[in-house]
């Protein structure tokens, strides 16, 4: 079993940053891809960014430039650094991982979700 542990959410003000982390722990023996998903109420999850092990990275075309995401491998955690935050931004954001365990089985992995609630 894996788990993904997230941190970093939190109220801010339009304009504002935050920086978000997740930290996979468990049998893992590596990580294929991380990546960071939001869903705000009334609507259907959706990728924010993603990264690879080996540092290709994809945004969702609303948060390109303005998001970043990064990966210490060593640590199996990602991050993603939210600057420009906007009302529209506000929403629950969930961290995945590809994982292949040390069973050899490949699994998806969700975190439990942490609150971003941007004000105008």
């Amino acid at each position: 079993q894996v788990q993904l542990v997230e941190s970093g959410g939190g109220l801010v003000q339009a304009g504002g940053s935050l920086r978000l982390s997740c930290a996979a722990s468990g049998s893992i023996f590596s990580i294929y891809a991380m990546g960071w998903y939001r869903q705000a109420p009334g609507k259907q999850r959706e990728l924010v960014a993603g990264i690879t092990s080996g540092g290709s990275t994809n945004y969702a075309d609303s948060v390109k430039g303005r998001f970043t995401i990064s990966m210490d491998n060593a640590k199996n955690t990602v991050y993603l650094q939210a600057n420009s935050l906007k009302p529209e931004d506000t929403a629950v954001y969930y961290c995945n991982a590809e994982v292949v365990e040390t069973t050899g089985l490949i699994k998806d992995y969700w975190g439990q979700g942490t609150q971003v609630t941007v004000s105008s």
